[in-house]
C-alpha cells in the first residue's frame, strides 16, 4: 500500500466531481474511500473510474447481515479489487470470519467497531451499557479472533486497540485538523495524533472537499505528518 495514510473519502453525488477532486489531489493523499453514497449511486462502473486514478480504493460498504449474505456481497466486489472493506463488528463473529473468508487475497477486511458520530449516551439509547472506549476495544477483541486484519475506530482508541493488538490495522475516521470543524463527528482528534497513537489509514473527507484550496488543504495535513 502507499505509505501516505491519508485515504480521501469521495462522497460527492455526482461521479464527475469526485473524479475531478481526486485527481486533483492525487499527489497529496494514498488512497481513496468510496462510501455508501458514492457505491449506491455509481455502483461498480463509478468504482472502476476512480480506480483509474490509480489509488488504492476502500470501499466502505461497512456490510451488516447474516454471514451467508455478507460472504455473497463480498465475492460480489472481488472484480473490483479493493484494497480495504468494512464490515461491522456488531454483526458477530461468524459474520466476520465468513466475511474474510470470502473476500480476495490482497483486501484487508476491517470491522467498524462504533461510529465516530456516537458517543455514551448514543450507545445507551440501544441499549449498549459502559463507556465507548470499552466498546470499542471489546469489539476489537472479537474482530481480531475473527481473523480481521483490523478495525475502524475513533483517533481517542485507536491508542489503546494497538496496544492489544500490535499488527492489527487500524483505520481511523473523524478526523479534523486543529483548527477544523467538528461537524457531527463526536469523537474526534487531529490527523497526526491519530498517526502517532497508531492509525494505519486516516480517512479524511470535508477537510479537504469542502476546502476552498483541496489541494493546498491536502498538502497541509500531508505535511503535518
Amino acid at each position: 500500500m502507499n505509505t501516505n495514510p491519508i485515504y480521501l473519502a469521495l462522497d460527492l453525488p455526482r461521479l464527475e466531481s469526485a473524479e475531478a477532486l481526486a485527481r486533483k489531489v492525487a499527489g497529496h493523499i494514498g488512497g481513496l474511500k468510496l462510501g455508501m453514497e458514492f457505491f449506491y449511486a455509481h455502483g461498480h462502473h463509478g468504482v472502476h473510474e476512480i480506480a483509474k486514478i490509480g489509488l488504492p480504493i476502500f470501499l466502505d460498504l461497512k456490510l451488516h447481515d447474516i454471514p451467508n449474505t455478507v460472504a455473497a456481497a463480498m465475492q460480489s466486489i472481488h472484480v473490483l479489487e479493493p484494497a480495504i472493506v468494512t464490515v461491522h463488528a456488531s454483526g458477530g463473529r461468524a459474520m466476520m470470519e465468513d466475511a474474510k473468508a470470502a473476500a480476495g487475497e490482497h483486501c484487508k477486511v476491517v470491522a467498524v467497531t462504533l461510529l465516530t458520530s456516537l458517543d455514551e449516551a448514543d450507545m445507551a439509547a440501544t441499549g449498549v451499557g459502559g463507556s465507548a472506549h470499552d466498546q470499542v476495544l471489546r469489539l476489537a477483541d472479537l474482530a481480531h479472533s475473527a481473523g480481521l486484519d483490523g478495525i475502524v475506530c475513533s483517533g481517542q482508541e485507536v491508542g489503546a486497540v494497538h496496544r492489544q493488538w500490535k499488527d492489527g490495522f487500524f483505520v481511523v475516521p473523524g478526523l479534523r485538523p486543529a483548527e477544523g470543524k467538528t461537524g457531527d463527528q463526536k469523537r474526534t482528534v487531529t490527523p497526526r495524533a491519530a498517526r502517532d497513537a497508531g492509525a494505519s489509514v486516516l480517512v479524511i473527507g470535508r477537510p479537504i472537499s469542502r476546502a476552498e484550496d483541496p489541494v493546498a488543504a491536502a498538502r497541509a495535513i500531508e505535511a503535518t505528518l
